[in-house]
């Protein structure tokens, strides 16, 4: 099964309003499962985890970068929505090795802002706030695999 297939999968799940797929032939096996409503997903042409190791950033570096661009960071409140991974995959918070972070901590995003991106099946994948808001809190660590639905960033809503 080539990208174009899997493409048309995903473009049929979200036609017929489908959250799960799942395709088993021989020695291949796929499973998709998108959110209903929540964080959109696009594709991005480009390299995977292979191409190169992404930075690991802690929670201290991405404050410290904050408070190096004057922008205050946000302290994280129970009120905060949350971005959620609509996949399995590897996350990461830089679209190369050598770039800096999509968001930050204390950065404010709108809708179609992309907070970072998500490798599943070497297709990287944006993911995007659909919401209008500032990062409080970054909830997973570069390069690291994360699960459907897991919590990637808290989000306070302007």
């Amino acid at each position: 099964m080539d990208l174009k297939e899997i493409k048309s999968i995903i473009d049929l799940m979200k036609k017929n309003s489908l959250s799960e797929f799942e395709l088993e032939e021989k020695d291949f096996k796929i499973k998709l499962k998108r959110p209903i409503a929540g964080v959109a997903v696009g594709m991005v042409p480009g390299g995977s985890s292979e191409d190169g190791d992404y930075p690991a950033q802690g929670m201290a570096q991405r404050a410290a970068a904050a408070a190096a661009q004057n922008v205050p960071p946000a302290t994280p409140t129970s009120a905060d929505a949350e971005i959620k991974s609509p996949m399995i995959g590897t996350f990461y918070q830089t679209p190369s090795p050598d770039a800096a972070p999509y968001v930050d901590i204390g950065s404010e995003v709108g809708p179609d802002t992309v907070v970072c991106i998500i490798e599943a099946m070497k297709v990287m994948n944006e993911i995007k706030a659909e919401t209008r808001g500032i990062i409080t809190a970054v909830l997973s660590e570069n390069a690291k695999p994360v699960e459907f639905g897991q919590p990637l960033f808290k989000i306070r809503p302007i």
